[in-house]
């Protein structure tokens, strides 16, 4: 039995890790910790609050008295660090948000989670699991190798290097402080729950209402690719086998360019045929494919990465973990997912 702090468990990946966990894990406390910015949103776990399943707690990650109360009252041994501002052309518009809760908000964590565990308590078993992104990798050529865990941090956005700030500080912690930490670096995240803003939800969202998909530069640009539950499963490896002081990339070896991506999309749409229950919705084969009536390119964003790519042979070798799901079954689940949620009106 273990005792969990999930931060930023009410938005996309944060929920799908809790659900999978109490699916996975019964007998553990969950405590999720959430400040429902426009990206968390309560209803995602209602039907765990109302079993009494977890425990949430509206607040902010920043508040560190908050925190270390939640430690202690739950008793708390492991905190899962999913609560971040994670969009990349905000973090151009409105940088202070992303350093504001991307790195004061882990520190508050790290801060916390020290004091309570090493300071007050001597809880010698311990986790603090951080969960990052590939973009502290930077971006990669074609033809250069994937990156590996000991690749140089090279961030292209405020985004990226708020997150890079945050996994130097969780390594400082483990390095100065002796707090066991672990990192995971995963690739681009796709599934149910995801906000309608990231480029898979709001392609089908616009395709499915003749709206057009806005494409940067010439959409070329290359991302890997994995399903969100692979992604919980690679944390839960890391948490359960991983060691102390220790970075895992969690990827697919799945990649796409943006335009592929968005043919998928489209390929599998016109496999499932949603019917236009509503006036929201049209008939998919009255969009002109061919002639790329669905998209228009946009002027590219400033710093805007080509390539991501992960080595994950440490995780895989080490902990024994491998992806389960394939691209399309996963993103026509994904896209029946939305469907269901677009006719909702949500």
């Amino acid at each position: 039995m273990a005792n969990i702090l999930v931060t930023g468990g009410a938005g996309f990946i944060g929920t799908n890790f809790t659900y999978y966990w109490v699916k996975q894990h019964p007998a553990d406390t969950i405590v999720v910790l959430d400040a429902l910015t426009y990206a968390g949103n309560i209803n995602n776990l209602t039907p765990l609050i109302t079993s009494n399943k977890i425990t949430f707690v509206h607040g902010n990650i920043c508040d560190t008295t908050l925190v270390e109360q939640l430690l202690e009252k739950y008793n708390i041994t492991t905190i899962v660090n999913f609560a971040a501002e994670s969009h990349v052309d905000r973090s151009i518009q409105d940088p202070d948000v992303f350093i504001q809760s991307n790195i004061i908000g882990t520190h508050s964590l790290l801060k916390a989670a020290q004091n309570m565990w090493q300071e007050k308590r001597n809880v010698t078993d311990h986790q603090f699991h951080q969960v990052s992104t590939d973009e502290v990798y930077g971006s990669l050529d074609e033809g250069e190798p994937s990156f590996e865990e000991t690749a140089p941090y090279r961030p292209s956005s405020p985004y990226s290097a708020s997150k890079a700030s945050a996994d130097h500080l969780v390594k400082a912690y483990n390095k100065t402080f002796g707090l066991k930490t672990t990192i995971s670096i995963c690739s681009n995240n796709f599934g149910p729950y995801q906000h309608q803003e990231k480029f898979i939800p709001l392609c089908i969202k616009n395709l499915l209402q003749g709206k057009k998909i806005p494409i940067y530069g010439d959409g070329k640009n290359i991302r890997e690719w994995i399903y969100v539950e692979d992604h919980c499963r690679g944390i839960e490896s890391i948490l359960l086998k991983g060691l102390s002081g220790e970075t895992y990339n969690i990827g697919s070896d799945t990649h796409k360019s943006n335009l592929e991506t968005v043919t998928c999309i489209y390929m599998a749409l016109l496999e499932l045929h949603p019917q236009p229950h509503t006036q929201n919705f049209i008939e998919l084969d009255t969009i002109n494919f061919k002639n790329d009536d669905h998209i228009y390119y946009t002027k590219d964003r400033p710093g805007h990465d080509y390539k991501y790519s992960l080595d994950s042979r440490k995780i895989r070798e080490q902990l024994n973990f491998s992806k389960t799901s394939s691209f399309n079954p996963r993103l026509h689940e994904t896209i029946r997912w939305f469907i269901e949620k677009l006719k909702q009106g949500s």
